[in-house]
């Protein structure tokens, strides 16, 4: 199955781009059923339909959106996930090696590529579960970020929006728990904990091995202030250095507790409020990736 997402990459290529990636894995003899995505769609359905009716190669032509979506409801199938990456950041398509200047490219990894194994996180909040591929954010970044896409994707009337809730997020005493030992109670504003090397504008949190070493990556940013996140933020988008004032961790699960309750995401999809446990499965998710991929990446 193709899953080919319209609005991901520069507007107005969506036609032409479609009828280039089926031409394109047509001549690799893959002739795939094609689901284009639409506002209000449902993907957690049409995966569990189609895995229900036996497709067994997920192909996902979007963003790293798409693709985390995609990705958590494969996670502990027997199923395979492919990437053509379209989107605007193609965080996911960087940690694995698969090129998103080269669409013919991409599409060869789906015949010629290998097909590895990587971890999947698992946020639990309440009684609900959300698996994710990528980050779960504690804090101001949660808060910022259905503005900060919006403008991302070309709707600067959203500045505005930003800029006040900027203004108005307050820091909030966090309680971590690491591994069920470390406690460590601070004020800051964000807490992120990742699965995959790359985030947010190609900020790397961690390196390779992030993708199947059963740990996940926790930035505690604790001393810094919002113009200072905002600088640092500018910074590495740069390819500046990284902070040397954030507390990383590497561990195989974390509790977040915080005061005030914080918002929360999980892959860019807003979670409930209140305390939040999170965890590794790993080796969950099967995925085809290149010759760039991370050598050590088992198959």
């Amino acid at each position: 199955m193709l899953i080919f997402n319209p609005d991901a990459g520069a507007a107005g290529e969506s036609p032409v781009q479609l009828m280039d990636v089926i031409s394109e894995m047509q001549a690799w003899k893959l002739v795939p059923e094609t689901y284009l995505v639409e506002p209000g769609s449902d993907l957690p359905a049409l995966v569990q339909n189609a895995l229900e009716e036996g497709i067994r190669m997920f192909v996902v032509c979007g963003g790293d959106g798409t693709i985390d979506v995609i990705a958590g409801e494969l996670a502990g199938t027997t199923a395979t996930l492919g990437i053509i990456p379209t989107g605007t950041q193609n965080n996911v398509a960087l940690s694995l090696g698969i090129p998103s200047a080269d669409i013919p490219a991409a599409i060869a990894i789906l015949r010629t590529g290998r097909r590895i194994k990587v971890d999947v996180g698992l946020a639990e909040f309440g009684e609900k579960k959300r698996s994710f591929l990528e980050v779960c954010s504690v804090g101001l970044l949660s808060a910022l970020f259905p503005s900060a896409d919006e403008i991302q994707h070309g709707n600067l009337t959203r500045i505005g929006d930003f800029l006040a809730t900027l203004v108005a997020s307050p820091p909030a005493e966090m309680h971590l728990i690491l591994d069920g030992k470390q406690e460590i109670n601070t004020m800051c504003h964000v807490v992120l904990v990742s699965n995959m090397p790359y985030i947010g504008p190609h900020f790397q949190v961690g390196t390779s091995a992030s993708l199947n070493d059963g740990l996940l990556d926790v930035l505690l940013f604790a001393d810094l202030s919002k113009m200072d996140l905002l600088g640092y933020a500018v910074q590495v988008a740069r390819g500046g250095e990284k902070d040397e004032r954030i507390q990383h961790y590497h561990v195989r699960r974390v509790d977040v507790d915080t005061k005030p309750p914080m918002p929360l995401m999980a892959d860019g999809l807003a979670l409930e409020e209140g305390p939040l446990h999170i965890s590794v499965k790993r080796n969950a998710l099967a995925v085809m990736v290149g010759e760039l991929a991370p050598a050590e990446l088992p198959a």
